[in-house]
């Protein structure tokens, strides 16, 4: 369960990796225009959508095979997406740190999710 907007908590993860990828978006629109922020907020922005695609997919998977692969790169998605985050939040005097934080949090939460995922696969 995780809280991404100020609504109710969300326990579909479609629709939770859609959220964390919506709110990716409105953070990376926040941040100063400099060239270090522009390519690493292309990358989060890449990752975090990476996250719920990839889980889309999987949930069409054609066998378990496809299933597991998917559900690896959605983890590994959301690890990058922590990655980028842990980036620009350091390397910048961000007035909504808190909210780059909130975000890491929910990428390794992601994470974790993907990962047991992967343990129950086997």
């Amino acid at each position: 369960m995780t809280e991404i907007t100020n609504s109710k908590p969300v326990y579909d993860l479609e629709e939770r990796t859609f959220q964390f990828a919506k709110a990716v978006r409105l953070f990376v629109k926040t941040l100063p225009k400099t060239i270090a922020n522009i390519e690493d907020g292309k990358q989060l922005v890449k990752a975090s959508g990476s996250v719920g695609g990839n889980y889309r997919e999987a949930n069409e998977a054609l066998s378990k095979k496809d299933f597991v692969m998917r559900i690896k790169i959605c983890r590994k998605e959301a690890k990058e997406s922590a990655y980028w985050l842990r980036l620009i939040n350091e390397t910048n005097d961000l007035k909504n740190a808190d909210e780059a934080t909130r975000l890491r949090q929910e990428a390794n939460e992601l994470k974790k999710i993907f990962s047991s995922i992967l343990e129950k696969s086997k």
